[in-house]
């Protein structure tokens, strides 16, 4: 099983026998030993702090992960604290997950990636939006 220890309380790996996620920007398995302090952080959209919601999908990606790093920085977390990624997509498509992806590389930066699960979605709560991302991420107590 390949490990990589990426906080005090969560390791990320990729368990022999399943494929490579990493192009795709995930890993298969986040392990939170020890006390940790646990952040739910609510489905983030494209949206600026004004509202607006541009209609290009890689902006929303983009804006979306910002606000996620925002929220995560306002209780003293960051990327590396994440354990589990759930993400929407609208019309969901190859094209869309290499864009995600990418982003995802931009945000969190090189290392590995926490779990995630991606959901085609018909629709998202606003007009116009096409891209939502939730995190789990744990903090040492």
């Amino acid at each position: 099983m390949a490990m990589f220890q990426t906080t005090a309380v969560l390791a990320l790996s990729n368990p022999a026998g399943l494929y490579d996620p990493a192009p795709n920007g995930y890993s298969h398995l986040a392990a939170v030993s020890g006390a940790a302090r646990w952040l739910l952080v609510a489905g983030q959209g494209g949206e600026s702090a004004d509202g607006r919601l541009d209609p290009d999908f890689r902006a929303q990606v983009r804006q979306a992960l910002a606000n996620l790093k925002t929220a995560l920085a306002s209780a003293g977390a960051g990327p590396a604290d994440v354990a589990k990624l759930t993400v929407l997509i609208v019309d969901h498509s190859l094209e869309r997950l290499q864009v995600f992806g990418s982003e995802l590389a931009l945000a969190f930066g090189d290392g590995p990636k926490p779990a995630c699960t991606l959901i085609p979605v018909p629709r998202l709560a606003l007009d116009g939006m096409l891209f939502e991302v939730e995190a789990m991420a744990a903090l040492a107590e």
